[in-house]
């Protein structure tokens, strides 16, 4: 659903975020769904109904290829590079400007410290001294905890897939509670791996092998680099008992699919609780540390984590977690550290795990940075620039048809009890809708940022933001409170606060263009929003009431009838395989592809209710080519496989496929029995 403070890229949360296939053809015509090409490799043109992905693509992917400094490039890559672009120049413009306003002026001083190679350089690895030496202090299991509390940080969302693997041992994130919609909870969550995920500690193959021996070589260097290891034997001895910790703390976690279900995240635990549920860690001391003493409760969303990771902090040695704790310092700071640091994380985490040849420019990972610590300033000058109030009028025209069309497919499924379908048209109605920027803006007064000093702002930007959503404990919900800036090209669905927003880099061509046909524009853009109109209706959505309540507002018919149609989608996922040795998981991608479906069938009903007597087989045409030209991508094998592994989103070329379960597609494009996409009517899947 969402991107949790992460920079400026393209990913389109519980709606669009997701790696893509390289391809450049289809596979021969026949019932089976299409299949990767291999990379490079040229094609005949394929027919809509054999690859509708290629067909709509095919002059794209032809002369296309991805930058040397990417895993992935498409449309929303392309989007969000033009609007970085734009970005930077508006950020030395305010460092020119001796009148800029002292909020521009510290997205500027932030900025121009990353920059600032020279003066890291001659810094070396200093700063991180007090860092290492606060770690060196630790003499018992006492302080590990102190310092193991002191380091947890808001950073993640379970709802929508994000930051599962946070470094911190337990992530945190502040929301709504589930069943307590009118105050801000305290949510824990597994965390403490340096990996993106539990599989690439445990999945027995010889492709994640090989990423375990590049990790360990990775720790190893690392700790070197900093002076925390001053031989090479040392260092190996150091990083092969690191690893092994994060082995035991990656068999403590949850799957990604189970991580979904928040039914099983459901686990309301008092202060009291923690001791006998979790033993191994002082709590009292553990929540002091982490400012979080006066939280009486908290959802657990990973009780086995939890538990897991708390006895293996009595269990392991304290030499050894005083190095984990080292090494990730270390690895975390990285990139406000001399050259040497920053080239050795992306060795591993650009080189090995995304397959990316070539680290992005100094000035992208600036930007990267600052809006990473000052997202909404940074949007702020992008908005007064960039998003002009007519395109904002024309977007929320768009959404309200929108809308009113998926409460017209409410109307009509002759499935669904009247109770049930009183509920869902409560949440159309009381649906809020962001569109371009917040109604209410961040505040940085507190922030203090040293144009001289890109190490100390990373670190105060850090325990401010931690602040920020530590005060939301003291404060009521806001439904109407942004979880992205307008300058990411992305989209998402609150289902805690039954919200979407839109923000206004996504705004612009090829997803949305005030010049280009409707139709267009409704299979581009508006697919977008009725993808995330329809998350509030998916199998995560759907468990969520008007208010934000997590309540089952179902007939026991009714979800029978939805669970059923749902599996049938995730059977037609399960049979897409891109690799030979890796299929795309129906399960855990089953929200996205519901949310796709049933967003492209409402934004079909929209562009028909606006086009009235001037739909055309033709504008229908439009209508289904602007959405799969908005999927165009290509992505490295290794971001691709990464993606599968962990995203919670199809590849974009079978995220495209699912037109093969609208019966207008089939009449635009005179799709017939033996193309590769064909579905008879009867195995057409029709959930919303």
């Amino acid at each position: 659903m969402k991107l949790s403070r992460t920079p400026i890229k393209t990913a389109i949360a519980l709606v669009l975020c997701g790696t893509a296939l390289v391809t450049t053809g289809a596979e021969a015509s026949g019932q089976t769904p299409p299949a990767a090409a291999p990379a490079g490799t040229a094609q005949a043109a394929p027919r809509p109904g054999d690859d509708f992905f290629a067909w709509a693509n095919k002059d794209w992917l032809a002369k296309t290829t991805i930058p040397e400094d990417r895993s992935r490039w498409g449309a929303m890559d392309n989007l969000a590079e033009d609007t970085n672009q734009r970005i930077v120049k508006l950020i030395e413009a305010v460092g020119a400007d001796k009148k800029a306003g002292p909020e521009a002026r510290k997205v500027a001083d932030y900025f121009n410290a990353y920059m600032d190679e020279a003066a890291i350089e001659a810094r070396g690895a200093a700063p991180l001294k007090p860092e290492l030496a606060q770690i060196a202090a630790i003499k018992d299991k006492a302080g590990l905890v102190r310092v193991l509390g002191a380091s947890v940080r808001a950073d993640v969302d379970p709802l929508n897939n994000t930051h599962f693997a946070t470094e911190n041992i337990f992530g945190l994130w502040v929301s709504p509670g589930l069943h307590d919609p009118a105050h801000n909870w305290p949510y824990l969550l597994q965390g403490g791996l340096g990996m993106p995920d539990r599989a690439y500690y445990l999945d027995n193959n010889e492709r994640m092998a090989g990423l375990r021996t590049q990790y360990q070589k990775h720790i190893a260097a690392m700790l070197k680099l900093a002076g925390y290891a001053t031989t090479d034997a040392d260092a190996d001895a150091r990083a092969a008992k690191i690893f092994a910790l994060e082995v035991d703390i990656a068999n403590t976690h949850t799957t990604r699919a189970d991580s979904a279900d928040v039914l099983k995240a459901d686990n309301t635990w008092t202060r009291k609780d923690f001791p006998t549920n979790a033993p191994g860690i002082e709590w009292d001391a553990f929540f002091k540390a982490a400012h979080l003493s006066d939280q009486d409760k908290f959802i657990v969303w990973h009780p086995s984590a939890v538990k897991g990771e708390a006895a293996l902090v009595d269990k392991t040695d304290l030499a050894t977690w005083k190095d984990y704790l080292a090494f990730h310092t270390i690895n975390r700071m990285a990139n406000v550290l001399p050259k040497a640091f920053a080239d050795q994380r992306f060795d591993f985490y650009g080189k090995a795990l995304s397959g990316t040849p070539q680290q992005s420019v100094r000035w992208k990972r600036a930007l990267g940075a600052t809006n990473e610590a000052m997202d909404e300033a940074v949007g702020k000058l992008y908005v007064a620039k960039y998003f002009p109030a007519e395109n904002k009028a024309q977007l929320q025209r768009m959404v309200a048809n929108i809308v009113t069309a998926f409460g017209k497919r409410i109307d009509k499924l002759d499935w669904m009890a009247p109770a049930t379908r009183a509920q869902a048209k409560e949440k159309l109605k009381t649906l809020y809708v962001g569109v371009g920027y917040p109604d209410k803006w961040k505040s940085y007064v507190g922030l203090k940022v040293d144009p001289k000093d890109a190490f100390g702002n990373a670190l105060r930007a850090e325990a401010f933001h931690m602040g920020q959503e530590l005060a939301k404990l003291h404060t009521k919900p806001d439904r109407t409170e942004w979880s992205m800036p307008p300058q990411l090209v992305n989209a998402v669905n609150l289902p805690l606060q039954n919200a979407l927003n839109f923000p206004a880099a996504i705004l612009q061509p090829p997803f949305f263009d005030p010049k280009a046909p409707d139709a267009v524009n409704y299979g581009a853009i508006g697919a977008i929003i009725g993808h995330e109109i329809s998350h509030s209706f998916d199998d995560q959505g759907s468990q969520f009431d008007a208010q934000g309540r997590l309540r089952d507002w179902w007939t026991k018919e009714d979800m029978e009838h939805f669970k059923a149609a749902s599996h049938k989608l995730v059977e037609q996922y399960n049979a897409y395989k891109p690799y030979q040795d890796l299929a795309v998981n129906g399960q855990l991608t089953l929200s996205e592809n519901l949310a796709d479906l049933a967003g492209l069938e409402a934004s079909y009903d929209a562009y028909r209710a606006a086009a009235g007597k001037n739909a055309t087989q033709e504008t229908d045409r439009q209508f289904f080519t602007g959405y799969a030209q908005s999927w165009r991508t290509k992505a490295r094998e290794e971001a691709e496989r990464r993606g599968i592994l962990t995203d919670g989103h199809a590849p974009p070329r079978y995220r495209t496929a699912t037109v093969r379960n609208l019966d207008a597609w089939y009449k635009a494009f005179d799709v017939q029995p033996g193309q590769a996409l064909y579905l008879p009517p009867d195995e057409r899947v029709r959930v919303w």
